[in-house]
């Protein structure tokens, strides 16, 4: 094999090497920010690209995905001087790969940096209360402040959140002491409450209990006075009966007598019986005092005789 040959092979694997070295192929959730003789040319995007070899040089990727920047305890001086520790987690996304990489040496430690200096800011404004109630309050000023100075660098800053929030160890005790003191005071007030609601219960029940009972009594007293009223109302209804057909039997009694009288004239033994029972009738009475003239009586006795004779037959 002489010299040339071999010259033109190499030359020949020089070039698939070079040809194959100027493919990049950029995968989904990444950037390539691309250099050509060491100035900024463009951005790959996902998929493959032809470069220039020796020309065109790849300076850094750039990940476009949802990161997570977890920053470490930071101890900050509350407005009324306790000393606490607060650990953050900041969300991001690259929105400007060219600008992340350009603008700012690292744009992580800048996030970092620009989270922590504004949390003391925003923290030391505030009581050790305020900031234990206060999380979300902290959150969205913190979030609104680091998002306007990462928009320089193409960052944006989707969430900031309070991870931890350590107070000091007597802080921490006398607010276990509080906290105990709290629950014990719910304690007492839910066992008040409920005893009382069931006074209130019990109560209830037997007012119920009372009106139930009373309205039975007035309903029996009803049915009573509507009973005695219905039997008083029959008794009368009978006594009426009795006297009508008493005053029946005498009516039909005087009509047969009247009738009797007509039908035998003038009988003066029969006038003389009338007599006999209208003078008795008159005797009945306690206050009638009845004086018979001589006659009167020699009358009777004519009278009695005759009643005895008419017996008789």
């Amino acid at each position: 094999m002489d010299i040339s040959r071999i010259f033109l092979i190499v030359i020949l694997v020089i070039v698939v090497i070079a040809m194959l070295s100027s493919i990049k192929v950029v995968n989904t959730g990444y950037v390539y920010l691309l250099e050509r003789f060491g100035q900024y040319c463009k951005v790959l995007e996902p998929g493959w690209h032809l470069t220039i070899p020796f020309a065109d040089f790849i300076r850094k990727k750039v990940s476009i995905k949802q990161q997570i920047l977890d920053i470490d305890p930071q101890n900050v001086i509350t407005q009324d001087n306790v000393k606490i520790s607060i650990d953050n987690v900041i969300f991001y996304r690259v929105l400007n790969a060219k600008d992340a990489v350009y603008n700012i040496e690292n744009y992580k430690a800048g996030i970092i940096y620009s989270t922590i200096t504004n949390m003391r800011n925003i923290v030391g404004n505030m009581t050790l209360d305020e900031v234990l109630s206060g999380r979300d309050k902290i959150n969205s000023e913190l979030l609104k402040v680091v998002d306007e100075i990462t928009d320089a660098y193409g960052i944006k800053i989707l969430s900031v959140e309070i991870k931890n929030i350590i107070p000091p160890a007597e802080i921490q005790e006398a607010m276990e002491k509080q906290m105990k003191a709290e629950r014990n005071k719910r304690a007492l007030i839910l066992g008040a409450e409920g005893q009382k609601q069931s006074e209130i219960a019990k109560a209830e029940g037997e007012k119920q209990a009372k009106i139930l009972q009373a309205e039975a009594e007035k309903e029996a007293n009803i049915r009573r006075a509507e009973g005695l009223k219905e039997s008083q109302l029959l008794e009368a209804e009978g006594k009426a009966k009795a006297i009508e057909a008493i005053s029946k039997a005498d009516a039909e009694a005087i009509a047969l007598v009247n009738k009797a009288i007509l039908e035998s004239g003038t009988n003066e033994t029969v006038i003389a019986l009338k007599q006999v029972e209208a003078m008795k009738e008159m005797a009945k009475g306690a206050a009638n005092k009845l004086i018979i003239p001589t006659d009167a009586v020699s009358s009777l006795g004519s009278i009695a005789a005759l009643a005895e004779v008419l017996k008789n037959k």
